[in-house]
């Protein structure tokens, strides 16, 4: 992938897609084309077909899903599950046709079976097992994609990558409190108790674990995995925190410590999930941002966001 490589992001207004493009053109790269809904539904076969034979894209970077909190997939798991297996498949095989040089598509650390096999998690335990049950349908959509690039591969010499997302949060996310992922729905909610004078009610106990990553950093390493690796490869940052160690960063961002209240009647989600980030390191790959950076700069623009939408 050279300065002058036609580079098409699908989901590019999206949490990572957004973040991609902007850290593809600060790094000087002069062809890179952003899909979103508004120029294809790639829940439509021909318009994907049709579209990518328009742009005929040399480095695909498929960043585009039907994404859920917790509470999300366990309220969506048919639509999940469609949605997400059309808009994969189209664009996998789009990529196919128009004889893309790589794709790299983004996948989930939801596709790891529950129990872990064994932690850190590596690369080769995906199919070791089922999924948990609260994302399920999600990730065997996602696992289904991981098979068609191995498949496509065989058949047909596509060359790509696959990435095994940690926790991301960052600007253009989803603040949703019932569908949004944690982090985003954690900072509506400090948000919208703020604006109310109200507490903010959190679920769970906090002592679910998981690698979180900001957005920006993601987007570096997309582009290092896209340059220097092949295969399924993990995406983190090294560094696993709980829940309650990001409500207690966001409350001091906010100025709330003293207004988090704790449902412990809610669904905490799976207790713990870190990386084996050896594939990523290969590739020389290291955050630019500390976790309490990410968290601010995001609470930040949400909240001149949300600000600007009244």
């Amino acid at each position: 992938m050279d300065k002058k490589s036609k580079i098409l992001v699908t989901g590019g207004a999206g949490l990572v897609g957004s973040a991609l493009i902007e850290r593809l053109k600060d790094q000087g790269y002069q062809s890179v084309f952003g899909l979103g809904r508004q120029e294809c539904d790639l829940l439509d076969g021909v318009a994907t077909q049709n579209f990518f034979q328009n742009v005929r894209p040399e480095y695909v970077f498929h960043c585009a899903a039907r994404v859920y909190g917790i509470l999300g997939n366990m309220n969506n798991k048919g639509a999940s599950f469609y949605e997400n297996i059309l808009i994969n498949t189209n664009v996998v095989e789009a990529s196919r046709r128009v004889r893309v040089k790589k794709i790299t598509a983004m996948g989930t650390g939801a596709v790891y079976p529950y129990p872990s096999p064994g932690l850190p998690l590596k690369e080769d335990m995906i199919f070791m097992g089922s999924p948990h049950p609260a994302e399920d349908s999600y990730a065997h959509a996602k696992r289904a994609m991981l098979a068609m690039l191995r498949a496509y591969e065989e058949s047909y010499g596509l060359n790509w990558a696959y990435v095994v997302s940690c926790n991301l949060f960052g600007a253009n996310d989803k603040f949703d409190t019932e569908n949004g992922h944690v982090v985003p729905s954690l900072i509506k909610k400090f948000h919208d108790a703020k604006l109310n004078k109200t507490d903010v009610l959190v679920w769970g106990n906090g002592s679910a674990k998981r690698d979180f990553m900001y957005a920006k950093d993601a987007a570096g390493a997309l582009i290092s995995i896209m340059q220097k690796a092949t295969g399924p490869v993990n995406l983190g940052g090294g560094t696993v925190y709980s829940i309650r160690q990001i409500v207690d960063y966001l409350a001091e961002i906010a100025e709330m410590e003293s207004m988090v209240k704790w449902d412990p009647l809610r669904p905490n989600g799976q207790d713990y999930r870190a990386y084996d980030l050896s594939k990523l390191n290969a590739t020389g790959f290291g955050c630019d941002y500390s976790i309490k950076e990410g968290l601010e700069e995001t609470w930040n623009w949400y909240v001149k966001n949300a600000s600007n939408k009244k």
